[in-house]
């Protein structure tokens, strides 16, 4: 038999994931059961592992990618500064790379982790599909996630409840005396987008919700431009209707500070005409002029944590996949507390 089988074809000939597959024959973290079956399907087809792959990720590069959407992005610049905080006393540097918003690009980067440039990698994705998961199982170097819990397919993931951090702007606003809402949301099939949907939408239908919610407007990407264009789009749908919106929940700082700059373009003022909060917590939020009242994700904490459980599989941990968490926190400030109250 050619020795260019590939493992997917064994998994399809034993009827298990790529994932699965790669556990049995590697023999971690899989039942005797399906490590017979899966290696009986190898035999048959005459499945022979890359030796000089495996030889080839035994010798350490210390060297840990950091994978993440957008490079640019604050959340992402402070939660490197924690992986760093954490790897480097331990002698391991970190090599950046951006993999975009799409799943398709993330999975070239997990393609690649085999080929021993990198002892592991820690990765934010936007977007979480089929595909990437079964890559993401089927690696060899040790992986941890930030974002969606992947513990269910035996990925170390670090996390955090962004939807009840919204509700927590939400209940803030109305509290504050705000009575007319709107949520300026990302794009809405990424985790975030559909995590934090999920929270607006859980707050403003709680029973003895004093306020009106004029729904949700979509920006085409969580940046500050994109959230100025989304801004007017909502303003302008607001002023078709007759609503008088007081408030605005964006769905981090970076949209949250396209709305403080159309709100301006518009001669409103934040906050007394138009109160704003965004999510992230993050240093330009807090620069920002009015200054950002934000829902801190523990960005430096959620960093730390999944340099500690990439420490843990890098020293071959026994134990079982992890998930951390890490709560929201409201930080109030004066982007939505209103000179008159």
């Amino acid at each position: 038999m050619s020795s260019r089988v590939t493992l997917h074809e064994v998994a399809k000939r034993a009827g298990v994931s790529l994932g699965s597959t790669s556990r049995a024959l590697h023999g971690t973290g899989a039942s005797p059961d399906m490590v017979e079956r899966v290696r009986a399907a190898a035999a048959e087809l005459g499945y022979r592992p890359n030796a000089a792959g495996r030889q080839l990720r035994l010798q350490r590069t210390h060297l840990i990618e950091f994978a993440v959407a957008d490079i640019g992005n604050p959340v992402y610049v402070e939660m490197l500064s924690a992986i760093h905080g954490v790897l480097s006393p331990h002698g391991y540097r970190i090599v950046v790379s951006s993999i975009g918003d799409a799943a398709a690009s993330a999975a070239r980067v997990l393609s690649s982790l085999d080929d021993g440039h990198v002892d592991g990698v820690i990765i934010s994705p936007l977007r979480v599909d089929a595909q990437f998961i079964e890559l993401l199982t089927a690696t060899q170097v040790p992986v941890v996630a930030i974002g969606r819990s992947l513990r269910a397919h035996g990925i170390e993931t670090v996390s955090t409840d962004s939807a009840s951090g919204i509700g927590l702007a939400v209940t803030h606003l109305v509290d504050a005396g705000c009575r007319s809402l709107a949520f300026l949301n990302g794009p809405t099939d990424t985790t975030p987008g559909e995590h934090r949907q999920r929270g607006y939408d859980t707050a403003v239908a709680a029973p003895g919700f004093q306020a009106a919610s004029f729904g949700t407007q979509v920006a085409d990407d969580f940046t500050v431009a994109a959230g100025v264009e989304a801004a007017h789009a909502l303003l302008d749908r607001a002023v078709a209707a007759g609503v008088r919106l007081d408030a605005v929940v964006a769905a981090n700082d970076l949209l949250a500070i396209g709305v403080v700059r159309a709100a301006r373009e518009r001669g409103l003022s934040v906050p007394d005409d138009l109160a704003v909060t965004g999510m992230d917590d993050t240093e330009i939020g807090r620069m920002v002029q009015p200054a950002l009242t934000s829902v801190s994700l523990g960005t430096t904490r959620r960093g730390q944590l999944a340099a500690e459980l990439m420490l843990a599989r890098l020293g071959e941990s026994p134990e079982p996949p992890q998930l951390a968490t890490v709560g929201p926190e409201l930080k109030v400030r004066e982007s939505s507390v209103r000179s008159e109250l």
